[in-house]
């Protein structure tokens, strides 16, 4: 009876999470457009959304600018990771208390702040300004989900191939990041998702006729959603989906998968 309870809490759980994207999977083939009225199947919502050049043009600068921050953060918080990891204890704590904030801190608070920074410097808000702002909320997710790996990795294997010989580049490159691999792709896909799904920062630090898909939305809530924006949903939650699944088969042991 206790497991039966278990599976069926655990089923209300994922019905609560999944139940909206199943919804508006099912109506970006509805016919109308309405939210609430099914009138028929068709896929016109798809021809549309590769005929609207706003929705396309958001999307491009939405899936540049992630791909740019991903490259750059997973970068950055692998090489801080490292460095943390090899620090002294009390300024191993100092460091990952100041890598806490911006995951912390509200995300009115960091869009407001670099809004207020970029005006202070006179840097003009567009692609270079979002671009920042991303790299430097997610470089923290990536620190930490770099440091688990570092340690359950063995201090001794670096310096055993030091000891043998090895340059600390080619130790780095042949000893320490097969090690953390599993780390820095989570951290690039959480790097890569936040990038894509954010909306508050963009909203601050974007201008100049650059808007990212999040906040054409948005200019869109105010006169009526496209029901194309259903579909291009239904289109990224696929893809997502689907790269979760290769990431997942190719982290795999061998031995496990024939299990």
């Amino acid at each position: 009876m206790v497991n039966k309870l278990k599976k069926f809490y655990v089923f209300l759980i994922f019905v609560f999470l999944y139940a909206p994207i199943v919804f508006l999977m099912v109506f970006s083939f509805n016919n109308s457009k309405l939210k609430t009225t099914w009138t028929g199947f068709t896929f016109k919502w798809y021809e549309e959304l590769f005929k609207n050049e706003e929705i396309l043009t958001a999307f491009t600068n939405t899936i540049l600018v992630a791909v740019i921050t991903t490259i750059i953060a997973t970068i950055l918080g692998t090489t801080a990771a490292i460095g943390i990891y090899y620090m002294k204890k009390w300024k191993k704590s100092l460091i990952l208390n100041i890598n806490y904030i911006p995951v912390l801190n509200p995300d009115i608070v960091t869009a407001v702040s670099l809004m207020v920074l970029y005006r202070l410097v006179n840097m003009e808000n567009g692609f270079l300004t979002v671009v920042l702002s991303h790299i430097m909320f997610t470089t923290p997710y990536v620190v930490l989900s770099v440091l688990p790996k570092l340690k359950q990795m063995s201090r001794s294997l670096p310096e055993a191939a030091m000891d043998l010989g090895a340059t600390p580049l080619y130790t780095f490159r042949k000893i320490i990041i097969p090690e953390i691999k599993p780390g820095i792709f989570s951290g690039m896909i959480l790097a890569f998702t936040l990038s894509l799904d954010d909306f508050v920062v963009s909203y601050f630090t974007t201008g100049n006729g650059f808007n990212t898909l999040s906040v054409t939305i948005f200019s869109m809530a105010r006169r009526g959603i496209n029901p194309a924006i259903n579909a291009l949903s239904t289109l990224m939650f696929l893809a997502i989906l689907i790269l979760l699944l290769v990431v997942y088969k190719t982290s795999k042991d061998p031995d496990e998968l024939k299990r």
